[in-house]
């Protein structure tokens, strides 16, 4: 007798399996978006501050962007399986 996930009845396989995470993204990409979407948060208003031009809107617009993606990853991965 083999019991469902969740119901509190362990699985009869004693092996641990990595799931693959269910969005476009994979776990490094999803890190290096994160570092680069902080960077650029950062630096933007740095710039704002150090620079005379408006140079530092390009980094307000990658980190826009950076951020769609997260999201639109977000939005993947919460996706419901779909019923059989």
């Amino acid at each position: 007798m083999s019991g469902r996930k969740g119901d509190g009845v362990p699985s009869g396989s004693g092996n641990t399996v990595r799931m693959r995470p269910a969005g476009f993204l994979s776990v490094r990409q999803r890190r290096f978006a994160w570092v680069g979407l902080l960077v650029a948060a950062f630096q933007a208003p740095l710039a704002a501050k150090l620079v005379d031009d408006a140079s530092w809107l390009f980094a307000v617009v990658v980190a826009m962007l950076v951020a769609t993606v997260i999201i639109a990853d977000d939005v993947a991965r919460r996706r419901p399986e779909p019923a059989e």
